[in-house]
């Protein structure tokens, strides 16, 4: 694995790759890695002649008030683990890399951005889709690799390739989960043993959502308000948002009907969570998702 940090260099590498016949694989993260990245990168080397792992936490995505400066960082520890998963370059680029004279231009994906984690984090997915659509510029033609936790980031992404008609082929994978069930995350890093188990409430909710939704369910919002309930009830918890919505569109629906998402969110201590449950309704049955258990754990 070579690690770069020249925007140039990243892409003259990629190029060179295509020129030869072969495919580009990327995975934009923000470090800190733990076993949902690491699939992510397990994915793309199986698809893709040449992996490109990108570490930027970028500034234009946090709001006023949020952990920029506090997000959990172990730049040693994620270049043994990409090395590790067969990563071929890890792009570490600076803010003045990345933004060389301050952020100027926004991407904007509307409607998309403006529910669930867009309500209370209203630039959050600007700063998001600004930096995916540079990191897509930089890598160019590609696989891209994104983990369906965050269920709302995954339809903008794919929403902005579409209508940016980018030559970017967006990839969902699975989410991953602990094996006590909490959705992996580099912010579970905050959380104290008896806020982890507060956490749990999560994963809890969204378990007797899936349940519910096999024992025949359709109903949207008696499927939301039981979610609502699990969640509050857990005092140590503050629930941001758990709403059912369409998967493509990420709008409201009444119904349960093809595919479909309870997403949640919540405020545990210092750390804010977020979690799902993806539901497929078609005439020939009834499928839940709530991702797989974590292969390995971070050392």
């Amino acid at each position: 694995m070579i690690t770069l940090h020249d925007l140039g260099d990243v892409r003259r590498c990629c190029d060179d790759v295509r020129r030869s016949g072969g495919r580009v694989g990327l995975v934009p993260t923000m470090g800190f890695f733990h076993e949902g990245h690491r699939s992510l990168m397990r994915t793309a080397r199986v698809a893709d002649d040449l992996v490109v792992v990108s570490v930027f936490v970028n500034p234009t995505q946090f709001g006023p008030g949020e952990d920029l400066g506090g997000y959990p960082r172990d730049p040693d520890g994620d270049a043994a683990m990409a090395d590790a998963a067969g990563v071929d370059v890890l792009f570490a680029p600076g803010v003045e890399a990345m933004y060389p004279d301050g952020a100027r231009t926004t991407v904007h994906v509307e409607r998309l951005t403006s529910r669930l984690c867009g309500a209370s984090r209203p630039t959050h997915f600007d700063g998001v889709a600004t930096v995916v659509t540079k990191l897509f510029s930089i890598v160019g033609p590609c696989h891209a690799y994104f983990g369906r936790k965050d269920a709302q980031q995954l339809a903008v992404v794919r929403r902005l390739v579409d209508d940016l008609n980018l030559p970017v082929e967006v990839v969902g994978c699975p989410l991953v989960r602990d094996a006590d069930g909490l959705a992996l995350s580099s912010r579970n890093a905050y959380l104290d043993e008896t806020e982890r188990r507060a956490a749990l409430v999560l994963v809890r909710a969204l378990r007797d959502a899936a349940h519910a939704v096999h024992a025949g369910e359709r109903d949207a919002l008696v499927l939301r308000d039981r979610a609502r309930a699990m969640i509050g009830a857990e005092p140590a918890v503050r629930l941001d948002y758990a709403e059912l919505v369409d998967a493509r569109t990420v709008e409201p629906i009444t119904r349960v009907d093809g595919a479909a998402v309870l997403a949640v969110a919540a405020v545990v201590g210092r750390a804010r969570l977020i979690d799902n449950l993806a539901i497929t309704v078609t005439p020939s049955g009834v499928e839940t998702d709530l991702g797989a258990v974590a292969e390995e754990q971070r050392a």
